[in-house]
């Protein structure tokens, strides 16, 4: 292979726009295509910013002619000439009004044929793909995502730096605490036995900073739970992690409207208008089922609880007695879609969610078609479809259960229904913030509250006195960005009185020996004075996917995990050696079939 010897690249295959016709410039980068058609050789080289032709003819040194003829595809070249107008454009390339006329040659690293053809809109596995994610990454739709998420990183820096926020590194090696996700555990060789956890988030030392007078932080952290993956989560990620002293709600809400304004505007010339709605987490699930709703679209959940607790038909009767709720929404001009076979699989569809099934009228051509009214009397059948605003063409969908259960099949529903059949505008951005949270979750299994958020969340000023007699009333000073059905974000102002704090822990269920035991340092910090803070963190891998309209977090993150948390590419997880093992003290314990 050659060498680059004193050739050195002047321009990135983009900025070869800037220079003039006739300028002699050297480009670098991959072999994307050839198309050899004997005295007229044309390769299209690629690196991250796009695509230049380069073109070698007969004014080309015979050696140089003969060396292109022995290219083969994704090997890299460095390629000297001078800049010349195609007579044959491409109005699909940036560049594709120009062409370089090759004069120094240079094949530095030759490939072999790639595993599958680089280059977008082509079929390929995702094990293989993620396999070779390094070819992978060459596509130019990946690589345009991995170059917008530097340039919001870069937003990012920019605009909390501007309003006096300090950037600050916290520990990656940290103590492991029992609440929330499961902890990815890290074994100490000079501490036998015992355990560092990896971070969930820098959540404890953000606080401690406000307490150390450091009063606006901002870092790019990384984080990692051991849960389940999805489309929008990964078992490592990246969050825009915030925390401000001498704030309150507005203050964080009004600081980081303005920075997803400007990131918005930066990045995709979007003019996000401000202030951004709000709905309390009881209006978002009253009326969406979801405290994340996409509001790009209508299908509203309404509430026929009242109208038919008195109802003949025992099915509803007994949910209500049972203190359950019965909801409907109105899929309005889809009857003629919305078929018996679609129906039976929406109501299928529910059950993945808790719920047993669906009740249904459809209204079409003047016939009506359900399966409740039989069991209600035509004046209550008449008032369903007046509450949900029912027409000719419409198809009113009926879900009774416990509340939780209604509104996930519920919400689940309207999303499904939306998305098959074109009810959502992809152009747009949904932006709103959710608030009042509820401050503590209630696990039957586990017969205790959790915090909703996490512990150090502050309680609404006026609930404060329900923590110990009713703390499922209780609210959060707590607020959610959520984008297209996303959440994006999410924060709260912190507890920073430590009397009030071992309230919260003792309403957890942790004696005050396990307070001080596992977060002591804490309790004994608020105790050298603590000002009023709270914070936020946006998931920078799910900002990136909603900003350029992805379908899955991997497609903004260079090396991804796949959904059974493994990385393809390395093999990992691996197993290590006895060794290591030893050296850290372990032995494993492995029941058979795991």
């Amino acid at each position: 292979m050659d060498e680059m010897g004193t050739l050195r690249r002047t321009h990135y295959c983009i900025q070869s726009l800037d220079a003039a016709v006739g300028d002699e410039i050297v480009a670098a980068g991959f072999i994307a295509r050839i198309r050899d058609i004997g005295n007229l050789i044309f390769c299209d080289l690629r690196d991250y910013t796009g695509i230049l032709q380069l073109t070698f003819d007969d004014s080309c040194d015979r050696q140089v002619f003969e060396k292109a003829k022995k290219l083969s595809a994704e090997s890299v070249v460095m390629a000297k000439g001078s800049v010349r107008e195609r007579s044959s454009k491409n109005p699909e390339l940036a560049t594709g009004n120009i062409e370089l006329i090759v004069s120094e040659f240079r094949i530095l690293s030759q490939s072999v044929t790639p595993p599958f053809e680089i280059r977008d809109h082509v079929s390929v596995r995702d094990e293989l793909a993620l396999k070779y994610r390094y070819l992978d990454l060459r596509r130019r739709s990946l690589s345009d995502a991995i170059v917008a998420r530097h340039k919001i990183v870069k937003s990012v820096r920019d605009y909390f730096d501007e309003n006096h926020f300090l950037e600050i590194e916290t520990p990656v090696l940290i103590r492991s605490t029992p609440e929330g996700a499961r902890d990815y555990v890290v074994p100490s060789r000079v501490h036998p036995g015992k355990f560092y956890a990896l971070p969930q988030s820098p959540q404890l030392y953000k606080q401690l900073l406000m307490i150390s007078g450091f009063d606006r932080y901002f870092q790019i952290a990384k984080c990692f739970r051991d849960e389940d993956l999805r489309a929008n989560r990964q078992p490592e990620f990246t969050q825009i992690d915030i925390e401000m002293s001498f704030s309150d709600i507005e203050d964080i809400i009004n600081m980081n409207e303005g920075f997803i304004k400007r990131i918005f505007s930066e990045i995709l010339g979007y003019d996000v208008k401000l202030p951004l709605r709000r709905l309390t987490y009881d209006q978002a699930m009253t009326r969406f089922g979801s405290d994340k709703p996409d509001t790009r679209f209508d299908l509203e959940l309404t509430d026929l609880t009242n109208i038919l607790k008195d109802c003949s038909f025992e099915v509803f009767r007994s949910v209500i007695a049972s203190k359950g709720t019965i909801r409907a929404i109105n899929a309005k001009g889809l009857a003629s879609k919305l078929t018996r076979k679609e129906i039976d699989r929406l109501s299928g569809f529910v059950k993945t969610f808790g719920a047993k099934g669906l009740f249904f009228e459809r209204i079409q051509d003047g016939n009506i078609q359900g399966n409740y009214q039989k069991a209600l009397d035509e004046e209550l059948c008449g008032e369903i479809r007046r509450m949900c605003s029912a027409r000719d063409g419409d198809v009113v969908f009926i879900a009774a259960d416990y509340p939780q259960v209604v509104f996930d099949s519920l919400g689940a529903l309207r999303l499904e229904i939306a998305g098959k059949y074109g009810l959502i505008d992809e152009k747009e951005f949904d932006m709103l913030w959710i608030t009042d949270f509820p401050l503590f979750e209630y696990s039957q299994e586990d017969g205790r509250f959790y915090a909703k958020h996490h512990p150090f969340t502050a309680p609404l000023d006026c609930d404060i006195d329900k923590l110990e007699s009713d703390p499922e009333s209780c609210r959060a000073k707590a607020y959610d960005l959520v984008i297209n059905g996303t959440e994006a974000g999410g924060g709260s102002i912190r507890i920073s009185d430590p009397a009030l704090q071992r309230r919260m822990f003792k309403t957890l269920g942790f004696s005050e020996e396990e307070t001080l035991s596992q977060f002591g340092f804490l309790i004994d910090a608020y105790s050298f004075a603590c000002p009023p803070h709270g914070g936020i963190a946006f998931g920078l891998d799910r900002l990136v996917m909603l900003m350029l309209g992805k379908k899955s977090i991997r497609d903004v993150i260079a090396f991804p995990k796949v959904q059974s948390a493994a990385e393809l590419m390395t093999d990992a997880p691996s197993e290590i050696d006895d060794k290591q093992l030893n050296e850290l003290f372990l032995t494993l314990n492995i029941p058979d079939g795991v």
